[in-house]
């Protein structure tokens, strides 16, 4: 699961045009926590143990309560200053050595792509470094033993795929809709075990992962610029509201 800034609480500067991320909450991002909760339900059905796993900012070790209280068992975190300004290739070098550390799995869901970037790449990253299958843009998802049957979402159609675990699978939105976690949840999740890593503990070097090692620099990161006419209309308000009509089908936006 990634941590992410509230985009909802985002400000542009006026002059630069600039976003302002300082001092911003912080929270999972949408599909993150749909992978989660199909992670919950098959343990609910199949039973099965749910590890969280998410690299960020010293926040996250508030921002994971959120994801044990929804029903993961465990959460590992790694958290280190040199991981910040890695790119999709170090974030996923990370997560694979982390998953590495964890030990064995069956099933890796991550979602199709973060609420931020939406580069799409984590998952596929993953099953490579692993050397195992994925499945993308997961909509509906079926274990029988160690068989997984998942329905794609292609855009124009669905397909129907199989396979066996260990398995990673990037789910969509369209999946399920993630619980609310309840109070009771909530005040337990603390007690849940919680380990936290660095890049030394993973037997990773900064220089290779970190923003040394990136890939990818962000030249502008701008909001768009909009022209703004000014143009006031005066009057009584169904007065000003005709006169406000007769401009919009003068721009040719109304008939």
């Amino acid at each position: 699961m990634k941590q992410v800034v509230d985009l909802q609480q985002i400000r542009i500067k006026r002059d630069t045009r600039e976003p302002v991320l300082e001092g911003l909450p912080v929270l999972f991002g949408d599909m993150d926590k749909n992978a989660l909760e199909e992670a919950v339900r098959m343990k609910e059905k199949h039973g099965a143990k749910v590890t969280v796993l998410s690299v960020g900012s010293v926040k996250l070790k508030d921002t994971i309560l959120e994801a044990l209280a929804m029903g993961a068992d465990e959460a590992c975190m790694v958290i280190d200053p040199a991981s910040e300004g890695s790119d999709t290739a170090g974030s996923a070098a990370t997560l694979a050595k982390a998953i590495e550390k964890i030990g064995q799995h069956d099933l890796i869901l991550v979602g199709e792509g973060s609420t931020d970037n939406y580069s799409g790449q984590i998952g596929s990253r993953i099953a490579e470094i692993l050397n195992v299958p994925q499945i993308t843009y997961v909509r509906e998802l079926f274990i029988e033993g160690s068989s997984v049957t998942a329905t794609r979402d292609i855009e124009a159609a669905l397909e129907v795929v199989k396979t066996n675990m260990p398995l990673v699978v990037s789910v969509t939105s369209e999946i399920n809709k993630p619980r609310r976690a309840p109070l009771t949840q909530i005040l337990r999740a603390s007690k849940k075990p919680m380990q936290t890593w660095t890049l030394r503990d993973l037997g990773l070097d900064a220089a290779k992962v970190g923003l040394q090692a990136s890939a990818i620099q962000v030249v502008s990161n701008l909001a768009p610029q909009q022209e703004r006419k000014g143009i006031i209309f005066e009057g009584e308000p169904d007065e000003a509201a005709g006169k406000l009509l007769d401009a919009i089908r003068k721009e040719g936006a109304l008939p």
